[in-house]
């Protein structure tokens, strides 16, 4: 019999000596998860959603802080160049945003897959220090004879994109391996929505910043003039708006090294069994981790080696798995949608610049104006069409489902961006029509795939590979992020005269995102509905349901249908 542990009450129910009579390790295994996934909501589920969430806000923040400080770079930095002074370059501006896309493909597929071999605990956090580490560096970069502030902030936007990769599938796997099944796709959602936030932040730091520095700013009526004290306080401006990213992750920071490690990964990838019901108490009792008797802990240890049902992870394994073409077809389908989603959700910001026109918000008589009017415009599109997008998702998602919301998302998307393509022209002489179609895009793509493109992943896989695929599944979308900026970003200004910023093929550009909204509709056919299944279901454990995997030992295990009794069968 296993020892019994010490502590629990009403509010912190004690789970590990509901089963410490039970000696079967699947039979434990079984029945310590079902208590995770039937467990009522409580603090402990919030808790785990903010300690997530705030590092996504922090992500959201860096990621768009950017599109507000390039025009500041332009300023500081070119202000003596022959062409367009003031004005930073168009490969320097693409570069810089492209850098931190790119970070963020090696940091998904890398964190990803030794959150798997080594554990969600120990790499939970590295992410966030990272991002910490490089956000100062970029603050405090200035450029100097020997290199451009162009390539410092390339190199460091780089390393803080791999931090930022790191953060996707670790937040994601953890809070779907720590959530109640009722509302897993709520919590996963509320991390994600964090976005929403970190977006708008950005946008408030640079208003609050402009409008610190206002009778500097109002010194110069343009990026041409803006030279003396007007110079200085944008030098000042941008640092200020690029070091604010690393606050919210220095609060986090705490918090995520503490968290003890997933039962779920401690139960099937490192297989110790007392340690998996020692943390399970840890977590609901809002601890460290377990701290499980070692001696106990070694027994178990080496019985449950040869007696746990779930397959070791493996190279092999791994290939075997998604060889078979029901479990391969998902990690394409989440691949391929997240790929074709980025392409158009990161093609849309070409657009923004002239959305931003159309409501008034891209001139002004002095730099204040002109900085005020960008982050004001910017504050209206996000609060119009992006936040409510989320917070729907959020409250829909455990109700209509991540399927159904994902394929109404595509569809609508594909309707949204054929209008604004083949009658791009007509909509131009209708500015609210325009900024309309806009608007309704980004709620759509809120309240549709790029929501659930990152819930999905993170219910859908077998826990020894969850971090992995999810990792390649958003490294996908990041390469189409990439495909946006460097490909369609130029393609849009096709037949425009040298040096004119118009963008006589954004039209085009609108046509072929319809197209890529249309693929994405079909990959995401190959998906699973995920709501109010739990992951052991979902991965094909589960004997009797759609992803029943005979090819599984765990799956051939049949148990007891009596939660007392410590009886397993082999079928």
């Amino acid at each position: 019999m296993a020892r019994q542990t010490a502590g629990g009450n009403a509010a912190f129910h004690n789970f590990h000596n509901d089963y410490a009579h039970i000696e079967d390790p699947n039979e434990r295994r079984r029945l310590a998860l079902a208590e995770i996934d039937k467990a009522p909501f409580g603090w402990y589920h919030v808790r785990a959603v903010v300690v997530a969430g705030i590092g996504f806000f922090t992500d959201a923040y860096d990621i768009f802080a950017i599109n507000l400080v390039t025009a500041m770079l332009g300023v500081v930095y070119w202000q003596s160049a022959k062409s367009k002074p003031g004005v930073i370059p168009t490969n320097s501006d693409t570069a810089i945003k492209v850098a931190t896309s790119g970070g963020t493909v090696l940091g998904q597929v890398g964190f990803g897959i030794l959150a798997d071999i080594v554990g969600r605990k120990k790499m939970y956090g590295l992410e966030l220090i990272l991002i910490i580490f490089a956000t100062l560096a970029q603050a405090l970069s200035s450029s100097s004879p020997g290199i451009s502030v162009v390539g410092l902030i390339i190199f460091w936007r780089v390393l803080m994109g791999i931090g930022i990769g790191g953060d996707y599938p670790l937040s994601s796997i953890i809070t779907s391996e720590f959530a109640t099944t009722k509302w897993r796709g709520a919590m996963m959602g509320a991390v994600f929505a964090m976005q929403g936030i970190g977006q708008l932040s950005a946008s408030m730091i640079a208003l609050i910043v402009t409008a610190g520095f206002k009778e500097s700013l109002l010194s110069a009526k343009g990026y041409s003039s803006c030279d003396g004290v007007c110079k200085l306080a944008v030098d000042k401006m941008w640092r200020i708006i690029i070091g604010f990213g690393a606050v919210p992750g220095c609060i986090a920071l705490y918090y995520r090294l503490t968290i003890p490690e997933t039962p779920r990964y401690t139960f099937d990838v490192a297989r110790d069994v007392e340690k998996a019901g020692e943390d399970t108490k840890a977590y609901i009792q809002g601890k460290a981790e377990g701290r499980p008797d070692e001696i106990r802990r070694v027994t178990v240890l080496a019985d449950a080696e040869g007696r746990l049902e779930t397959p070791k992870a493996s190279f092999g394994d791994f290939v075997r798995h998604y060889r078979q073409w029901k479990f391969g077809k998902v990690l394409l389908g989440t691949a391929g949608s997240w790929f074709f989603l980025d392409v158009a959700f990161y093609g849309l910001g070409l657009n923004n610049s002239i959305i931003l026109g159309a409501i008034g918000y891209t001139k002004g008589n002095t730099m204040y104006e002109i900085f005020r009017r960008n982050a004001v415009g910017n504050l209206i599109l996000v609060c119009a069409g992006a936040i409510p997008g989320y917070w729907v998702t959020v409250a829909t998602v455990d109700t209509l489902g991540r399927k159904p919301i994902q394929l109404m998302g595509f569809t609508m998307l594909t309707i949204l961006f054929v209008i604004i393509g083949f009658a791009y022209d007509k909509l131009l002489k209708h500015n609210g029509a325009l900024l309309a179609l806009y608007v309704l895009a980004q709620f759509f793509f809120n309240f549709g795939p790029n929501a659930t493109t990152f819930i999905v992943p993170g219910e859908c896989f077998p826990t020894r590979y969850r971090s992995t695929s999810h990792g390649l599944s958003a490294a996908s979308g990041k390469v189409g992020a990439i495909i946006a900026q460097v490909v369609f970003g130029p393609l849009r200004q096709k037949g425009a005269p040298p040096g004119s910023t118009d963008s006589p093929w954004l039209n085009h550009v609108m046509e072929i995102f319809a197209l890529f909204m249309l693929c994405g509709l079909f990959t995401t056919l190959l998906i699973p509905e995920t709501k109010r299944k739990t992951l052991e279901e979902l991965a094909g454990e589960v004997p009797g349901t759609s992803n029943y995997d005979p090819g599984s030992k765990s799956a051939a295990y049949k148990t007891s249908s009596d939660p007392d009794s410590g009886s397993g069968e082999k079928v």
